[in-house]
Formats: structure tokens, sequence, C-alpha cells
């Protein structure tokens, strides 16, 4: 399947989504991947419900791929960072959803510099946020980042750039 074979759109999460997240975040390749340790249930849905979808200054989208739910993204403050992050199922791998779900949420979110800190040997995730103007942020010594991980960053402003030339969203309307 071709990138131009799916529809990719953005809408505001609703509880319904958060089954299929949780099912995501638990795909033993996803967390492989990530570096990321799944939630139970109940503390992930606890995580979602008042941290995540409870956090006014955050913007919060899930990801449709012809209408199914196939993950979310998110931006958040930590500290004076703006950060954001994503998540698809792994049956959305490898088919250009990640390249054109960002390229729709870095519409909305427009505050840059925006920081994407990720385990480094995602190489597919470093990949992606690359193509979309992504860039190795400068070392910042009161903002460590985890060994294994990387932290990149999307400065300037929104529409310029590589992130510009790099536009997977045109070719589906």
């Amino acid at each position: 399947m071709t990138t131009d074979d799916v529809r990719v759109r953005l809408r505001p999460v609703l509880d319904d989504d958060l089954e299929f997240f949780l099912a995501y975040e638990h795909d033993p390749e996803a967390v492989r991947r990530s570096r990321f340790t799944p939630r139970p249930r109940e503390a992930f849905l606890r995580h979602w419900r008042e941290r995540v979808l409870g956090d006014p200054s955050g913007l919060v989208r899930t990801v449709l791929v012809d209408g199914e739910v196939a993950g979310s993204i998110v931006a958040w403050w930590e500290g004076e960072r703006r950060f954001t992050g994503y998540w698809l199922g792994r049956a959305y791998w490898r088919r250009g959803v990640g390249s054109r779900a960002l390229a729709l949420f870095l519409r909305e979110e427009t505050v840059r510099p925006l920081y994407a800190d990720l385990f480094a040997e995602n190489t597919a995730s470093v990949r992606l946020l690359e193509k979309s103007g992504f860039v190795p942020a400068d070392d910042d010594p009161e903002h460590p980042v985890d060994e294994g991980y990387v932290l990149l960053v999307l400065r300037g402003v929104s529409g310029t750039g590589a992130a510009a030339a790099y536009d997977p969203v045109t070719p589906n309307p």
C-alpha cells in the first residue's frame, strides 16, 4: 500500500480511543523500539484522562487512517519547553502515516521551538522527525537527556525550512 492509498486525519481524542492507545502501547515491538515501559490499564487510563486530556495547555489528537484509530499525537509543556510525541499502532508503520500525521499536527501546533526526545535506536522515528525539520538540539546541562535517547528540536516559524519542503499532506487532500 502506498502513502497515496491512505487518508490520514486528526481529530480530538474521544474516551473510546483510549482502549486503542492502550493496546498500541502494550505491543511488544513498540515497547522495544520506544524503550518505554507500558502502564497497567488503570494507570494508563488515569494518566490519559487526568494528565494528558486534563492539561488545558496540551494539544492532543487522535490519528485516524481511513476512519480507523491509528494512534495519537500530542504536545505538552515541560517547564519552559514544549514537547511533542506520537504513538502509532504497528499496522500503521511504514505507510507514511506518521509523516502525514506529524505534518497535519504541525499546522495546528505552532509553538517553536518544539522538542522531541526519543530512544536513539528508534531510527524510523528519528528519520521521520528529521524529514519534518527537526534537528539535534544543543547539549544543555540544565536539561540532560537520558542515556540512549536523543533530543531533537524544530526551530523557526511553522511553514518554513525543511518541514515546509517536505509536505506529505498535499498529495492527500
